[in-house]
């Protein structure tokens, strides 16, 4: 099974899963800090609340719920403190 990584632990995941639902079924449910000083977490899974922002690979906020997971990809918890993602 392929995995990424998040926290330094290895999350498997299955084919064609996103990071969300990857980290849901590794019983992850908190994502890092969010605006207003919730947790970002999988809340509505079609991005349009967007609380569940990742950074992947050091890269720009994504929606979990929206990102296919890939192999080997170093996940982690977003510190976006009020952005937003606006996708292409």
């Amino acid at each position: 099974m392929n995995h990424f990584h998040w926290n330094e632990t290895a999350i498997p995941f299955r084919p064609g899963e996103t990071v969300a639902l990857a980290l849901r079924r590794a019983g992850i449910e908190a994502f890092g800090p969010a605006a207003g000083g919730q947790q970002a977490r999988y809340f509505c899974g079609i991005g349009q609340c967007q609380a569940c922002l990742v950074s992947i690979d050091g890269g720009a906020a994504v929606e979990a719920c929206l990102t296919p997971a890939r192999p080997d990809a170093v996940v982690a918890p977003g510190a976006f403190q009020g952005e937003r993602h606006v996708g292409p």
